[in-house]
């Protein structure tokens, strides 16, 4: 089986609701990034061991958290040995709007991944976006490049989509049908 972990920063909550989704749908871990933006004891060699690395963090003002941009310029030792060269990469986000520029945030992690030399994994879902879907159908937002979530800014952890919640399952499971794929 192949390891993957999920390395986050959530600032209030709802980005964390969203990676224990696709920790279940995966069966990988959660590497909760603090709110001064560094992993716990242990996380690089959590991070070193793993096939597969799901990034992510809230949608702030167009781009990831500065906690998340801390991780990600920390990740400069690993690269410089190749450390995550060919594991598989894919990423999230959550925000208050449907828009929000979350592919800002998806692209940030992707040039991340790029930089590692990771092979990236999409949704490989198709959107529900027919007149009869509501946004608790599976990928109502429409996230090709990465999962994308949305919820509203007074809405609390309990009241996020349960559409969202289920299409980060399956955005899990499909890292986990790579991870497996690509392992074998």
């Amino acid at each position: 089986m192949s390891k993957i972990v999920i390395v986050y920063h959530s600032g209030y909550g709802h980005t964390k609701k969203v990676a224990e989704a696709v920790a279940q749908g995966s069966g990988g871990a959660l590497l909760a990034i603090d709110a001064e933006g560094n992993l716990p004891e242990g996380g690089w060699e959590q991070l070193a061991a793993a096939d597969a690395i799901v990034f992510g963090s809230p949608t702030y003002m167009g781009s990831v958290s500065w906690q998340f941009k801390k991780f990600a310029d920390a990740s400069s030792k690993p690269w410089f040995v190749k450390a995550w060269r060919n594991k598989l990469a894919a990423g999230f986000t959550n925000s208050a709007t449907l828009n929000g520029d979350k592919l800002s945030s998806l692209l940030y992690m992707f040039t991340l991944s790029q930089q590692h030399g990771m092979l990236w994994v999409g949704t490989g879902m198709h959107p529900s976006n027919a007149k009869q879907h509501t946004r608790d159908d599976l990928n109502n937002l429409g996230g090709y490049s990465g999962l994308i979530t949305a919820t509203p800014s007074d809405a609390s952890v309990d009241e996020m989509v349960p559409g969202d919640l289920a299409t980060a399952r399956a955005f899990g499971q499909r890292v986990a049908e790579a991870a497996t794929r690509f392992a074998g």
